[in-house]
């Protein structure tokens, strides 16, 4: 048996069937070179691969890597059928009395009448949180940045996070909960479900922009009425951001927009003080960054 810590934790992930990669040691960043210097030669002739491409289960590679230097160890979450539920600290630059991630994933489980899941947990060495779940077969599920709330992110296709006993300069990685991966809970997944494509756009004459934007607001509320318990506030998130460019554009007015999804997600069953702070955050995002009609 070997007495190299992160070579056990390497080969013990691998015999899960968990695909991993070098990470440089006690930083997060991948080893290897970046694809903007890739040499197209070697295991990149065929075209870059990226670290969750090249991750691997193979213990003989493993035992070449994790011998020759002490490298962070990079979980493919993806391949490796695991969706990671990552609870951060807050930042300085948060605003004062802003929940957590720990804080924000508790009040999600209550908005969804769900306890906290128990699964597998990793102290991250910020102090926050990985929770790891087993990802559903579909949809095929992406990372996410604050998704499901701030300072709550996600790790699965697309992503990875460093696995238990990894170090960077602020501490370890350790697991706090031993805990049975649990599958992902079916509230959460159909929150982190992707929204469907968006039909094609259509080029309106400018006399019909207001019709347009009227017929959208009346598709965006019912999408709204009737989302599934546990997806209300993240559609009415989306439909707000949907509509902001016609206000942006004069289409429409705020109020008007305001006032029909206000009343849509009350029917739905969101609160009133729920409805009235994702729509002002979620429209005024959208206004402010709306591109021009013309090139959008």
């Amino acid at each position: 048996m070997t007495t190299n810590p992160l070579l056990t934790v390497a080969l013990a992930a691998a015999e899960r069937g968990w695909p991993i990669f070098p990470v440089r040691p006690g930083g997060k960043r991948p080893a290897g070179h970046r694809a903007d210097l890739c040499p197209a030669t070697g295991r990149c002739a065929n075209g870059h691969l990226t670290p969750e491409q090249r991750a691997t289960t193979n213990p003989e590679l493993i035992q070449a890597a994790w011998t020759a230097h002490p490298y962070n160890i990079g979980l493919a979450t993806g391949p490796s059928g695991l969706l990671v539920v990552d609870l951060d600290t807050l930042k300085p630059t948060d605003e004062e009395g802003a929940p957590d991630g720990a804080t924000a994933f508790l009040a999600l489980c209550e908005r969804a009448g769900q306890p906290v899941p128990r699964t597998l947990r990793v102290r991250t060495p910020s102090g926050g949180a990985h929770l790891y779940f087993t990802a559903p077969s579909s949809p095929r599920l992406k990372s996410s940045a604050g998704r499901l709330a701030n300072r709550i992110d996600t790790r699965a296709w697309g992503g990875y996070v460093l696995a238990p006993g990894s170090t960077t300069p602020a501490g370890r990685y350790e697991v706090t909960d031993p805990a049975t991966v649990a599958p992902l809970p079916t509230w959460l997944t159909g929150l982190l479900r992707e929204p469907p494509a968006p039909a094609p756009a259509t080029i309106t004459p400018a006399r019909d922009a207001t019709k347009v934007a009227r017929v959208a607001l009346e598709r965006e509320s019912a999408r709204i009425q009737t989302a599934p318990e546990g997806t209300r506030e993240h559609t009415l998130f989306t439909a707000a951001r949907a509509m902001g460019r016609f206000v942006a554009w004069g289409d429409i007015p705020r109020h008007e927009v305001e006032e029909a999804f206000q009343a849509g997600g009350e029917a739905a069953g969101l609160t009133t003080a729920e409805c009235r702070s994702t729509l002002r955050s979620a429209l005024t995002w959208s206004i402010r960054t709306a591109r021009p009609r013309e090139t959008a």
